[in-house]
């Protein structure tokens, strides 16, 4: 239980010293968002493409691995979808209720995967971030074309938001170079390895940043479903495919740990892009990064 809690307590520090800092406005309002990008753009990327070229990639039944992820994904939309026939949202709610239960934050599944695992953990959730974020794209993408009415939604802006997001690209590459054996010249992966340093701490703080707490009274009764489908529907169907394809150990953890994981931030973007409820989505993210805590705490006590 100590070693969970030391895993767990920095990361989550980390978020609380980022919405802290937004309270009281340090260093200002608008370095925060210039920062995420910094960390989106730059940082993230050069994590992923350092760890996944310096690693090793031979994990066992890493397609029942990847498999079990994207169907567990896959079914928790299709039972929301169920829920919303029997009790009907709007649309543009519905759509941010999809977001909050099978998106997933980034910065905090990277950070505890390698804070708990180590580099093997770190190499494991990079796997899953290759494949579950364009599928995540398609799924969420299609659910604003099948309950919204927008014209930007086409295959174009699909194949777009999939190729020009730089945590893919990052993993492509970093994989790619593992995978053909190619080694990057000393000075650039030592370059790498500095700006990789700062990835987490900064993406953390700003996943503290983003919360806001006023808005977590509205829309409780969608706040709660999404929450449910993403705590504990999505989970569950994780558990129960990972024990189908015969994962165990550290990967099944890490399955777990990845299904209870709080929605992304970037939720709140396509919301904002497409026509979702932003004022949902910004309840929805806040709600389930303080949800999450103990719902990582109970996962890491359970199958460590």
């Amino acid at each position: 239980m100590i070693h969970i809690f030391s895993a767990l307590i920095p990361v989550f520090s980390l978020i609380l010293i980022g919405y802290f800092f937004k309270r009281i406005k340090f260093p200002s309002y608008e370095f925060w968002p210039q920062a995420d990008k910094l960390t989106y753009y730059v940082l993230m990327p050069s994590l992923l493409v350092y760890k996944l070229s310096t690693a090793s990639l031979d994990s066992q039944n890493s397609f029942g691995f990847v498999l079990s992820a994207i169907l567990a994904i896959f079914f928790t939309m299709i039972i929301l979808i169920i829920i919303n026939k029997i009790k009907p949202s709007e649309p543009s709610s519905f759509t941010s209720m999809v977001q909050g239960a099978i998106r997933f934050n980034t910065y905090v599944f990277l950070a505890l995967a390698g804070s708990i695992y180590g580099n093997e953990g770190l190499v494991l959730a990079a796997i899953i971030l290759t494949f579950a974020i364009p599928f995540i794209n398609i799924l969420c993408i299609t659910i604003f074309a099948l309950y919204m009415s927008n014209d930007k939604l086409d295959f174009i802006y699909l194949l777009k938001s999939i190729v020009t997001n730089p945590l893919i690209v990052a993993c492509i590459i970093g994989g790619s170079l593992n995978f053909l054996g190619i080694h990057l010249p000393l000075v650039l992966n030592n370059t790498l390895e500095i700006l990789s340093q700062a990835a987490l701490p900064m993406g953390l703080l700003s996943v503290g940043f983003g919360l806001v707490i006023k808005e977590i009274k509205s829309s409780k009764s969608e706040v709660i479903i999404s929450s449910i489908g993403k705590h504990l529907i999505f989970p569950v169907l994780i558990y129960i495919f990972g024990r189908i394809f015969e994962i165990d150990g550290m990967m099944l953890s890490i399955l777990v740990l990845f299904a209870v994981l709080p929605t992304a931030p970037s939720s709140f973007i396509l919301a904002r892009q497409l026509g979702g409820n932003v004022n949902l989505m910004s309840s929805i993210i806040t709600v389930q990064t303080l949800i999450s805590i103990v719902c990582i705490l109970f996962v890491l006590n359970y199958f460590i």
